[in-house]
This record gives C-alpha cells, sequence and structure tokens, in this order.
C-alpha cells in the first residue's frame, strides 16, 4: 500500500507532500490542474524513462519518493535474490532526476537499476489509464485475463517446458536436415577427396624423415669427401692423429715405469687412442656406406611434392592436418551414410515431443475454459449493474497451432442489447462499453492478483449518472479487501463514494504557476462535489445534492 508520497522539482509540482490510506481514495481536480502530472511522478518511481526536461528549477535535482507498507504482500524473497534490504512497513522508492539530464533509484536507500524498480513495481502499483482500454482489443491481453482466473501456474509452466523441449528438438531436426542436404550435394566431391588422402598412405613423422633423406642425397659427395678427408686425418700412414696418439702414450707409459706422476696421464691417452681408434672405424664405415641413389632421390623428391601439393590444397601446414582431414571426411561421409537411420530418430524425437506438449496443452485449455465460464458469469453481472441489462458476453476459445502461449485463441465477443449477434469486443464496443467492461474485469482479477494498490486515471471516460455511481460502488467494494484503490475522475458520483478525497488543484503565484495536492475535510468535500454538479457557482441545490450522494 501507498503510504506517502514526496514530489520535489517535478513539472509544475514545487513541493508536494502528502499521506495517502488503505481503501478507496478518489482525487479531483479542475482539467490542466495537474493530476497527468503526479500520476508522471508514481511512473517515474515505476521505473518509466525520465526526461530532463521535466525539472520544474533546471539548477536544481528533483526527487520523487514514496513509502509503502508490503508486510501483507510475501515480497521477502524478491528482495533477498535481488540482495535489497526488506522493510516491510515502510518500504522506500526513490527516483532522483538531476540537472545534468542523469536519472538515478533507489531502494531502501540502495542504487539499483531501473529494470529492479520496474520489477517492483509492478507488484506493487497498477495504473489503469485511459489507453489501457485498448488492451482489451489485443489477445494477449484477454488470454492474460483468463490464465490468472485460472490460477494456471502449474500447467502453463508445464506447457512451456514441453513446449521449449520440442522446439530444441524441431530446430536440430531442421539443422540436421539441412546438414544432410548440403553434404549429399558435395557427397562426390568429398569421396573423392577422402581416396585421395587415403590413396597417399600418409604418416604422422614422414614428412621430417624425407625431408632430412632429402637433404642428405642431394649433398652426397660433399659428405663421402669430408668422411674420407677425416679418415685420413686420423688413421692415414705415418703422421694420422691414431697413430701420434699412440705413440705418445706408448712414450709416456715408459717414463712412467720411472716417474709414476704421470702414469694417470698415461692412462687417459691411452682410453684416447681406443676412442679415436674406434671413430675412425666408424667414420670409415659411414663413408662407405653412403651412396648416391639417384632412384631414390627422385621417389623422395616426389613423394614429398605430393605431400606439399596435399597440404597448400587442404591449408594446412603439416600432414598432422592432413590427417584430421581425413578423419573430418570420414566422419561426415559416415553421418552421409547413416543418415536416413538418424534423421528417423530425430523424427521419433520430435514426435514423441509434439504428443507431450499437445497433451499439457490440452490441460492448459480445460482450465482455461473452466475459468472462461467463470468469468462470463461474474462479468455479466457486473455489467447489469453497470446499466447494461441486455449485455451479452462470451470468451470464444478456439483450438491453434501450438505457440508459446498454448493451442488456443481468445477472443472476447460482445453485445450490448438483446437480440443482437455476439462480436469481438474491437468492432462493436464503445468507449463507454469499454471503461465498463474493463473495470468489471479489473475489480474480478485484482483479487486474484492481490495488487497493494490499484490507480484508475479516468476509467469513467464515457459514463455519467447512476452508471458511475455503480462504477463507484464496485471500486469502492474494491478498496474494502484489503488493496488501496484511487480513482482519479471528474464525476461527483464517483468522487463521492471514495473514503478519503484529493483535490488537485493550480496556484498561480507572483512569478509562476504551481500544481498542489491536498486531502479535504468534509465540509471541503462537500463543496467539491457540488461545484462537480453545478460548475463554478455552487448552489444551494448542488450542496443539497452533493450531501445526498455522500449519504450525509
Amino acid at each position: 500500500m501507498l503510504k506517502h508520497l514526496n514530489i520535489s522539482n517535478y513539472a509544475l509540482i514545487d513541493t508536494l507532500d502528502i499521506d495517502l490510506h488503505r481503501g478507496f481514495s478518489v482525487i479531483t481536480g479542475e482539467t490542466g490542474a495537474g493530476k497527468s502530472i503526479i500520476l508522471g511522478a508514481i511512473g517515474l518511481l515505476l521505473g518509466q524513462r525520465a526526461d530532463g526536461k521535466a525539472l520544474r528549477d533546471a539548477s536544481k535535482k528533483c526527487v520523487i519518493e514514496a513509502h509503502f507498507d508490503i508486510s501483507r504482500y510475501e515480497l521477502r524473497t524478491w528482495f533477498d535474490e535481488e540482495e535489497l534490504e526488506y522493510d516491510d512497513e515502510d518500504c522506500i522508492i526513490r527516483r532522483e532526476l538531476s540537472p545534468q539530464g542523469k536519472s538515478r533509484g533507489f531502494i531502501n536507500d540502495t542504487p539499483v537499476t531501473l529494470t529492479q524498480m520496474r520489477e517492483l513495481g509492478e507488484k506493487l502499483i497498477d495504473v489503469h489509464s485511459q489507453h489501457q482500454n485498448l488492451l482489451l482489443r489485443k489477445e494477449n491481453f484477454q488470454l492474460n485475463v483468463v490464465d490468472i482466473m485460472a490460477s494456471n501456474e502449474k500447467e502453463r509452466a508445464e506447457y512451456a517446458a514441453a513446449y521449449s523441449q520440442l522446439k530444441e528438438a524441431e530446430r536440430e531436426l531442421e539443422e540436421l536436415q539441412k546438414s544432410i542436404e548440403n553434404s549429399r550435394t558435395e557427397e562426390d566431391y568429398m569421396r573423392y577427396q577422402l581416396n585421395e588422402l587415403q590413396t597417399a598412405a600418409l604418416r604422422e613423422d614422414e614428412q621430417e624423415e624425407l625431408e632430412q633423406e632429402q637433404e642428405t642425397a642431394s649433398h652426397t659427395e660433399e659428405i663421402k669427401t669430408a668422411l674420407y678427408e677425416v679418415t685420413t686425418l686420423l688413421s692415414g700412414e705415418d703422421g694420422a692423429a691414431v697413430e701420434q696418439v699412440r705413440q705418445a702414450e706408448g712414450k709416456l707409459g715408459s717414463a712412467a715405469a720411472i716417474y709414476p706422476k704421470v702414469t694417470e696421464l698415461s692412462e687417459r691417452l691411452d682410453s684416447l687412442y681406443v676412442e679415436l681408434k674406434d671413430i675412425a672405424t666408424d667414420i670409415e664405415a659411414e663413408s662407405e656406406r653412403i651412396e648416391f641413389n639417384p632412384e631414390r632421390l627422385a621417389y623422395v623428391t616426389e613423394r614429398l611434392n605430393t605431400i606439399y601439393s596435399l597440404e597448400h590444397k587442404y591449408h594446412t601446414d603439416d600432414i598432422a592436418g592432413l590427417l584430421r582431414e581425413q578423419e573430418r571426411l570420414q566422419t561426415l561421409l559416415n553421418g552421409i551414410d547413416n543418415s536416413d537411420e538418424v534423421l528417423k530418430e530425430k523424427r521419433e524425437t520430435v514426435r514423441q515431443l509434439t504428443d507431450i506438449a499437445n497433451k499439457k496443452a490440452d490441460k492448459l485449455t480445460a482450465t482455461r475454459k473452466q475459468a472462461a465460464k467463470k468469468i462470463e458469469a461474474e462479468t455479466k453481472r457486473s455489467l447489469e449493474a453497470l446499466g447494461m441489462p441486455g449485455v451479452e458476453f462470451c470468451i470464444d476459445i478456439k483450438a491453434s497451432a501450438l505457440s508459446p502461449e498454448g493451442q488456443d485463441k481468445v477472443a472476447y465477443l460482445f453485445s450490448a442489447n438483446k437480440g443482437m449477434a455476439l462480436r469481438p469486443v474491437a468492432e462493436v464496443a464503445s468507449g463507454g462499453e469499454i471503461a465498463r467492461l474493463m473495470l468489471s474485469l479489473k475489480a474480478m482479477i485484482s483479487g486474484a492478483v492481490k495488487l497493494p494498490t490499484i490507480i484508475f486515471d479516468e476509467i469513467d471516460t464515457g459514463v455519467s449518472g447512476r452508471i458511475a455511481e455503480q462504477m463507484g460502488n464496485i471500486m469502492h467494494r474494491m478498496g474494502e479487501a484489503e488493496r488501496q484503490v484511487i480513482s482519479i475522475t471528474h464525476l461527483p458520483q464517483i468522487a463521492a463514494r471514495g473514503t478519503y478525497h484529493y483535490k488537485v488543484e493550480k496556484k498561480n503565484l507572483s512569478d509562476s504557476t504551481s500544481t498542489m495536492m491536498r486531502q479535504l475535510t468534509k465540509e471541503e468535500r462537500i463543496d467539491e462535489i457540488a461545484q462537480m454538479l453545478s460548475g463554478a457557482d455552487i448552489t444551494d441545490a448542488a450542496r443539497r445534492n452533493a450531501k445526498t450522494l455522500l449519504g450525509n
């Protein structure tokens, strides 16, 4: 429930500070007095976009703050999920607009996003303005009313889950069909590519081995010459390294017999001699093995050219990339070979999920049809009380293709007079009839939704007299059902039904104009309603009529 509203430096409002109450309240005032400005300020608290031009004084900050009692509405979970402080008796929502055009929102003094303000606002206030009557012409609104009255959250959630699974399976089937179709278009070429790679019989390390072999074969003569020269240096005739080391070792060994300190050096020379001799033998053997084989070189060169060509064709730098491409092609072709079976399985999955979704949709439809009967009866009674004795109202629910909302196409059919055929509301209902129908529906669904505060902005458009009085009675009863109902009205019959009465008026100051709002006393209220009845000049008869309307 909205307990207190404070507005400063907004449009024509310098400062507005007012308490509000549970039950049915009315707000009156001349056209242009600023009632819409107050609604605009409340809209900012509900997360609507701000306009920097709304500042009354462009050099000062605009602040709009509201205090709510939310103790009856089980909102702690939402506050916990949003990590916001929870105060059930004094929940504070504030919106600030700076002269620089910046906007900030707060819930219980914690900065929040506009999305968070909108989410909380939707749970606290329903503002019904004249343009919202147009919602009655929209199928999604009509369906939403039925679902609210059906209390079918469980059935809708189950259907939504089944529908989501079905759509995902259908998407996968479509993608699979496209993939197979595309693959089959290129099947011959892919088989040619796979055969080309398989025929190449590639090994992962083959390229490095062949490149090394080619390098060696291309320099055979250079290598043999080098090895021959080294062999000559090591083990040729007199003066070769091996022989010189052998002689040095012999001389040092002789010296060691009389000078033991060089014994270790003699042993090291002996080891060196053995190692050099082995090296010379190995080099000589390696030299004899190396032969220039033009046929082998031609094969290696051709093989490498094949590998390089394939790498260029398949845009890779090594054989590993070619082997990955071979595996990819094999997988695609295996998929084509098994596509009929895979498609059959996927289509069966879609069929099964369609059956499940249809069954869930049937259950959802059943809840809607049951609720529709209740809505029809209650709405007809309400409209009859609002001066439409011959009214007929029917909710037509026809089967349609599965959609996110189910399989139902909902239409509100309406006839204001006996003997007239039922037609869609948008085609036959007048503005006043739509206003009465919307009020009837709002009164009915408000109990199911249990919104703390409902604001009607001139919902009485197009009605007057006894009908207006009945509309006032309906809103008064709504206010008695543990909620706060506020009606902005120009009709004295509705104004008289309010438990509390506020007046919005525009004051001309010395250098500016300011909008103000105040709660009327009992006597002031009589004068206000009398003025609404008779105009600027209040007559005694108007006063008597006002007292009669007020029940005094």
